[in-house]
């Protein structure tokens, strides 16, 4: 099967940078669609940020020009800088990858577990 795996979040004070992590693994025949969605506290799951299965980065509006999407397609992994972090961006992070698992023959749709990024001073 398929497995994702996050890392990179914790307790940050305000200001500081982070870059999130998430590696896939597992029978994975090609990955199309993968991004970041996010879910603050009380509040449903959101888009972050996402490259399309055409290879395009698309970015949700509150979060234009303070986060960047990048990707390791060797590494199965895609990665998510987070800059100058402000309280309001508390959530868990989550990474949904498109995967064509060789085994099934198709594509399916994986969620990471998620990591918490916390920010407050």
């Amino acid at each position: 099967q398929v497995h994702l795996a996050e890392s990179g979040g914790g307790l940050v004070q305000p200001g500081v940078s982070l870059t999130l992590s998430c590696a896939a693994s597992g029978d994975i025949g090609s990955i199309g669609a993968m991004g970041w969605h996010r879910q603050p506290p009380g509040k449903q799951r959101e888009l972050v940020a996402t490259y399309t299965s055409g290879d395009i980065t698309k970015y949700a509006d509150s979060v234009k020009g303070r986060v960047t999407i990048s990707r390791d397609n060797a590494k199965n992994t895609v990665y998510l800088h987070l800059n100058s972090l402000k309280p309001v961006v508390t959530a868990v992070y989550y990474c949904p990858m498109l995967i064509w698992v060789r085994t099934e023959d198709s594509f399916s749709r994986f969620w990471g577990q998620g990591t918490q990024v916390t920010v407050s001073s």
